[in-house]
């Protein structure tokens, strides 16, 4: 059975990573998700994006994110770790 995702989720890209951000909202309708990235606010993310969902993490697939959303995660560790390593994407930008 798939895990639900939750208002209040940690939102990552990998496993094993540092979360980048939560879901402020679930859009059923529509299917997507409102979701706060640190150091960068709201964006939308289409439900196509979602990778997996498990113990009340959500799984994003970086590359199936809009270019400004990728920029986003990209920095959104730029004011606390500057050791922060962003994901690298499979696709050219």
């Amino acid at each position: 059975m798939r895990e639900q995702i939750n208002e209040g989720s940690m939102v990552f890209v990998a496993d094993g990573c540092e979360g980048i951000g939560s879901v402020r909202e679930i859009r059923h309708g529509l299917p997507e998700l409102l979701v706060y990235i640190e150091n960068a606010g709201d964006f939308v993310v289409p439900m196509s994006a979602v990778k997996a969902v498990h113990s009340g993490k959500v799984i994003l697939d970086f590359d199936h994110l809009d270019l400004r959303l990728r920029n986003a995660i990209r920095h959104a560790r730029d004011s606390e770790d500057p050791n922060y390593l962003s994901p690298a994407s499979t696709e050219d930008e």
